[in-house]
């Protein structure tokens, strides 16, 4: 298999996998949603954001340090190393995960009463807490297995984590209700599906571990070289990692400081009861819907890393380039017209998946800033895979400063909405920041002269996407309500898409040539809408 073929594959398993789990993720708030108040909502969306954030310094960016370490280790033909840069990562996890479960059972209390300001979301933080012992090693795994190019492990231990997660999560949140007690006790039980979660995806992970090893052993593949100290391979992994969980703090940072300025900010203007309940949305709908646009970004984030890193740990700069430019474009394309069908469907989809129709430009806002996270995503893998991670970790720490500052500011004078607006601009600036790096390192062009004719088939595709949401709407004076708001999606939704790919064929954003450089699928749905590209176009390129 070829290299460009190999990064296609493992983006592919990844993205399916992400899609799957966030759709998994977004039927469970369904549920929960309509089962907790605004309470509840609120509880659930801070014991989410906190146990994120903490997972996330948790694993120390070693995950992503690992995949980087042993792919270049692999690349010189070096597996003794690799697999003892593995047994350290394993044994930092098993530390770690422990401290971070203290850190966070005991500390709940203290966080969700005097900071967040939501003393009922202690106890759904504390029944997240044991789950914090497992996932820094499944997170090390996953790591490990990306490192040796096998997508597969990590993609189905996180879709039988969420299966997991999901059904303990109703299951118990449903039988809390029913035996009447109140809603505190009722996200806790929620809450708690991420242990079941994360039980599952070890397992997962273990059954992969053992057929590895047996592989391993057909081909007198050597242990792990002892010889070398565990000192000298943890300085070199925490002065990457270091960086690299800075990096990545990124989007839970931003949901993490949300979950805490949401009601302290938004308190003296709306009243307590409203503030909580615009936490709510923002957490349990808004944050589930925004989730879907980054998926595939995820998926060549992950899978940008190891091979990166290879073709640069060989100075192989032609290549290095045509991936850079691949993966902008990629994840600029295929992620555009998910967001621009989500936004201007806002009101019909939350119409059909929760109890209200309120918060629909909540959702619409926070879903339209996920092209910027996108870019965000993207462009900060790039950083880490040409050995720049500490660019990627200044620029992250800039945006963030940028989003508290800009969240106090327009927050006065917008509300919620202008704690959504800082958002996308935390993403939008580091994006900057990032490319600019980039192209001092890597000359590369995402679309060229061509940014009029994206712009002009966004605008297009919004347009008539959102005039079709207006008059599909309508329907609910002639039928049950959610049978019109399910109507409306599906319609805005193909339009938007059908409209969106033959907008970028007809005004030449994409182009017949090019098609070779994309992915297959992409190929494939390209390939018969290049005849409705004017022959002026065809003959220019």
């Amino acid at each position: 298999m070829s290299k460009k073929e190999s990064f296609i594959k493992g983006t592919i398993i990844l993205a399916v996998a992400a899609l799957v789990a966030r759709v998994l993720g977004l039927v469970q708030r369904v549920p929960l949603e309509h089962m907790l108040n605004d309470i509840g909502d609120a509880s659930f969306t801070l014991a989410n954001n906190v146990y994120l954030m903490l997972l996330t310094v948790a694993t120390a960016g070693i995950p992503s340090t690992l995949s980087k370490m042993v792919s270049e280790r692999h690349a010189l033909d070096k597996p003794a190393e690799a697999r003892r840069v593995y047994h350290a990562a394993l044994i930092f996890a098993g530390a770690a995960g422990l401290f971070m479960t203290l850190l966070l059972f005991f500390g709940a209390p203290f966080y969700a009463t005097h900071i967040a300001k939501q003393p009922e979301a202690a106890a759904a933080i504390q029944a997240l807490a044991p789950a914090l012992l497992l996932f820094p090693a499944i997170a090390m795994m996953r790591g490990y297995f990306q490192g040796r190019n096998n997508m597969t492990a990590g993609g189905i231990s996180q879709i039988i984590e969420q299966i997991a997660r999901v059904v303990t999560a109703i299951g118990l949140a449903y039988v809390l209700l029913r035996m009447g007690y109140d809603d505190a006790w009722i996200a806790a039980g929620a809450s708690f599906g991420g242990v079941l979660g994360s039980i599952g995806a070890f397992a997962v992970m273990l059954y992969f571990t053992i057929k590895l090893r047996q592989s391993d052993r057909e081909l007198n593949m050597p242990a792990a070289d002892r010889s070398i100290p565990l000192g000298g391979i943890y300085r070199d992994i925490f002065t990457l990692s270091i960086p690299i969980v800075l990096s990545s703090l990124a989007v839970p940072a931003v949901n993490f400081i949300d979950g805490s300025i949401v009601k302290p900010l938004l308190m003296g203007q709306i009243g307590l009861e409203q503030a909580t309940s615009a936490l709510g949305i923002l957490g349990n709908r808004a944050q589930s819907v925004a989730g879907i646009p980054p998926i595939l970004a995820i998926a060549l984030s992950t899978s940008l890393i190891p091979i990166i890193s290879a073709a640069f740990a060989r100075k192989d700069q032609e290549h290095l380039k045509q991936q850079v430019t691949l993966a902008m474009r990629v994840a600029i394309l295929t992620g555009m017209p998910v967001v621009i069908a989500l936004c201007v469907a806002s009101y019909s989809i939350n119409g059909l998946l929760f109890s209200s129709l309120g918060g629909s430009g909540i959702i619409g806002l926070l879903t339209f800033g996920t092209i910027f996270q996108i870019t965000m995503m993207t462009t900060n893998s790039i950083l880490l895979g040409i050995g720049k991670a500490k660019l990627s970790m200044v620029h992250v720490m800039i945006g963030i400063a940028v989003k508290l500052a800009a969240s106090f500011l327009l927050s006065q004078f917008f509300g919620i909405y202008g704690i959504i607006g800082s958002t996308a601009l935390c993403f939008l600036v580091i994006t900057l920041l990032n490319l600019r790096s980039i192209k001092a390192i890597v000359s590369f062009s995402i679309l060229g002269g061509r940014w009029t004719g994206f712009l002009l088939t966004v605008a297009v595709a919004g347009g008539i996407g959102y005039g079709l949401n207006q008059a599909g709407i309508q329907l609910v004076h002639v039928m049950p309500a959610r049978v019109a708001f399910l109507i409306t999606c599906l319609v805005v939704g193909a339009a938007v898409v059908i409209l969106y790919l033959v907008l970028l064929v007809v005004l030449g954003v994409l182009r017949k040539e090019e098609l070779s450089t994309y992915p297959r699928p992409l190929q494939k749905v390209f390939r018969p809408l290049m005849r409705l590209q004017p022959s002026r176009i065809r003959e220019r390129s």
